[in-house]
């Protein structure tokens, strides 16, 4: 079986993946495509930016297939 770390390290970039790491108090998840993973860090494209996790935190990690397609505007209704 493959560790969530290891698994981060043979993941191509590009790679859409969940994280998941611990932070004080608790665990959180960051969801988006993988850029970088060095000795002691990877990096993940979120919606909100660049995040930068340490391998030391990690906890699980997985690839995750592509978001949705983004739906229709609603039209008012009259």
């Amino acid at each position: 079986m493959t560790t969530p770390v290891e698994f981060l390290r043979g993941a191509a970039p590009g790679t859409r993946v969940v994280v998941r790491t611990t932070i004080p108090g608790g665990l959180t998840d960051a969801l988006g495509y993988l850029r970088r993973v060095e000795h002691e860090t990877c990096e993940v494209e979120t919606k909100r930016g660049l995040v930068s996790l340490r391998l030391a935190d990690v906890v699980a990690a997985k690839e995750v297939p592509p978001p949705p397609p983004r739906r229709a505007p609603r039209m008012p209704v009259r």
